[in-house]
């Protein structure tokens, strides 16, 4: 982007930013990634008017796709703007918010409203399906796939954190192994399922919490595990920043780890809709970049064995440890 709209004259970029539409545009992207469907929503306009939009404000460099299925995601990247495209932004942006604030307020009224629909789409699927999850994932997925990503594990000193724990499976099979195991999830249907399923079993601590805000000390755990969990999430780093903060560094110097186990990338779109599914799975290299924002250091990606009874995409077992962020144990 930089070297594209570093060669634009500035009588060119002033045209791009001069029509209303474009600018309201820009506003919304400049802290959102949204698909070409959700911005008609926003702005009640064709998907055709607001594609029209895009592809000029893509062309000029002041957005940037991302594709993941059959939608296109758009966003701006304010630091990867060239220096002068930055700062006419950032003075064209401030000008409009004083003669323009109530119709910035409503466009963010409605970038709010779809952002919600985003995170209700994955909780009402969960609360419809929480009785019968273990079958759903079974269909999907196999039955074998968790005890291939837990041979990363097992230590019984270890104190787990089960983020994202579901019914509870991933915390079934390590209470019998590990310290302790702190089972949680934002989904009260689901968190009630474990309870059910751990019922009696004294080393597991449930917790209902989001992921991105956990109440959980700095430095209490040794290893965080997400089982089938960031697709959910719309900024997957931001689970993973809290993971690494509550990771401890051991007396020895060992580093805790995260373990996310989750899908590769394929390009089964209805996902979104059936399942509330926000992202179609991840590249080692997304995954690995998430970590890095998060604080992490890579160690280890691959990709699980197919189970033949599976319909649903292939899985991955990927590890990171506590890189500044790991905290001394007590």
């Amino acid at each position: 982007m930089k070297e594209r709209i570093s060669d634009i004259p500035v009588a060119t970029r002033l045209a791009v930013l001069a029509d209303r539409t474009r600018l309201r545009l820009l506003r919304v992207l400049e802290g959102n990634e949204l698909s070409v469907g959700e911005l008609a929503q926003v702005f009640q306009s064709p998907q055709s008017t607001v594609s029209r939009h895009l592809k000029v404000l893509a062309d000029a460099g002041w957005v940037v796709r991302r594709s993941e299925g059959t939608a296109t995601f758009y966003r701006m990247v304010l630091d990867d703007l060239h220096t002068p495209a930055r700062a006419l932004w950032l003075t064209i942006r401030d000008l409009a918010a004083g003669t323009d604030r109530a119709e910035h307020a409503e466009d963010a009224r409605r970038v709010a409203a779809v952002l919600d629909e985003r995170r209700t789409d994955s909780q009402a699927f969960f609360g419809r399906v929480a009785g019968e999850w273990d079958a759903v994932r079974q269909d999907l997925f196999g039955s074998r796939f968790t005890l291939h990503a837990l041979l990363e594990l097992l230590s019984a000193s270890w104190v787990v954190a089960d983020l994202g724990c579901g019914t509870g499976n991933i915390a079934e099979l390590l209470a019998p192994i590990v310290k302790r195991v702190i089972a949680v999830d934002q989904s009260g249907p689901m968190l009630e399922a474990a309870k059910q399923r751990l019922k009696g079993v004294k080393n597991v601590e449930f917790v209902e919490s989001e992921l991105s805000s956990l109440p959980l000390a700095d430095g209490s755990v040794d290893i965080a595990a997400f089982g089938l969990v960031l697709h959910h999430v719309a900024k997957p780093e931001l689970p993973l920043k809290e993971a690494a903060r509550i990771l401890r560094t051991t007396e020895a110097g060992v580093p805790g780890r995260v373990l996310v186990l989750d899908m590769v990338r394929h390009d089964r779109s209805e996902y979104r809709h059936l399942m509330g599914h926000q992202h179609l799975g991840f590249s080692r290299e997304d995954i690995e970049s998430r970590f890095a924002l998060a604080g992490l250091q890579p160690m280890s990606f691959r990709e699980l064995p197919v189970d033949p009874d599976a319909r649903g995409p292939g899985l991955f077992v990927a590890t990171a440890r506590a890189g500044v962020r790991g905290r001394k144990s007590n």
